[in-house]
């Protein structure tokens, strides 16, 4: 260990440290372009969205598998950080500058059927949900 590094942890402690150090993992999936390989897996088309708690379905076009991420702030250009990104179920925390905020998981069941958990702000309103979400069609 350097004496500048000593010193630092003296003077900032360790968990301070540990959270310096910790940043470059951190970074939005804009900076790190991760592979989100699941979503990019799933079927392209028309995708019915269906609410557990009773309220309507809705409709998405899916074209990246991405739009299942935000689907409170559709199209919104919003910071992104991957928190899982594994075969089956991807995390992603994102912040959409004066919009406000969310995370969502996606676990793949199929290539045409998810299950969606999703919580955060859109504009001043809190939204949380569970969804399934299954592919109906193409795109019109």
């Amino acid at each position: 260990m350097t004496a500048n590094l000593r010193t630092a942890i003296g003077f900032l402690g360790k968990a301070a440290v540990a959270a310096t150090l910790a940043v470059p993992f951190m970074m939005p999936a804009t900076a790190q372009a991760p592979a989100l390989a699941m979503l990019d897996n799933l079927d392209r088309g028309q995708w019915e969205l269906r609410y557990r708690d009773g309220r309507p379905s809705e409709k998405i076009c899916v074209r990246t598998g991405r739009e299942l991420i935000q689907i409170r702030h559709p199209g919104r250009a919003c910071n992104r950080t991957v928190i899982e990104d594994s075969a089956q179920e991807v995390t992603v925390q994102y912040s959409c500058r004066g919009d406000g905020y969310g995370r969502t998981s996606i676990r793949r069941e199929t290539r045409s059927l998810v299950q969606i958990e999703a919580q955060g702000i859109a504009g001043t309103k809190q939204f949380e949900f569970t969804a399934e979400a299954r592919r109906t069609g193409n795109c019109r």
